[in-house]
């Protein structure tokens, strides 16, 4: 029994790293859930308050990933068409993802677009609109660190704690 938790747990940890970069695949959670597993097994020892801690990350983590680009388009000087565009351009990226020719560039092509669109229709100057689409950018890209840095830390622990 031991074996097939710490094989679904490095599942878990190793689908959890791809979620951190695919969008719609919740990378945090799913590793912490093969964090979880491994914890159950006696070769790997976490504590409750590991156990709370990481899974509390997991949910501000989660939320950040989709609030970060929107903050970082209007930071870079995008108004609400920005942000809306983002936001719009996110929501396409994942229902395209299975669908599109697009692959991963589509998650970073359309949040971009969306921004740039929202802020251009607002402006009609290119200047403000390739500013906020930056931030777009800027922010998926931060979102996506974010995640994998984490996934990969709880990968990093279950490791540790075998070895």
């Amino acid at each position: 029994m031991n074996t097939v938790l710490i094989i679904l747990a490095f599942i878990c940890l190793i689908v959890g790293i791809l979620g951190a970069i695919i969008p719609g695949l919740p990378g945090p959670p799913i590793s912490w859930v093969g964090l979880l597993l491994a914890s159950l097994t006696p070769y790997i020892e976490v504590s409750t308050a590991m156990l709370v801690g990481t899974a509390v990350a997991a949910a501000v983590i989660t939320v950040l990933d989709y609030v970060v680009p929107s903050l970082s388009t209007k930071r870079n000087g995008g108004s609400k068409y920005g942000v809306w565009g983002c936001n719009i351009g996110l929501v396409i990226s994942i229902i395209g993802l299975p669908f599109g020719p697009q692959g991963l560039l589509g998650v970073i092509f359309w949040p971009f677009i969306g921004a740039l669109v929202g802020e251009y229709i607002k402006s009609r100057e290119m200047a403000p609109a390739l500013k906020a689409a930056w931030g777009a950018f800027l922010g998926f890209l931060t979102g996506t660190l974010l995640k994998l840095v984490y996934c990969v830390a709880l990968l990093v622990i279950v490791i540790v704690g075998l070895f």
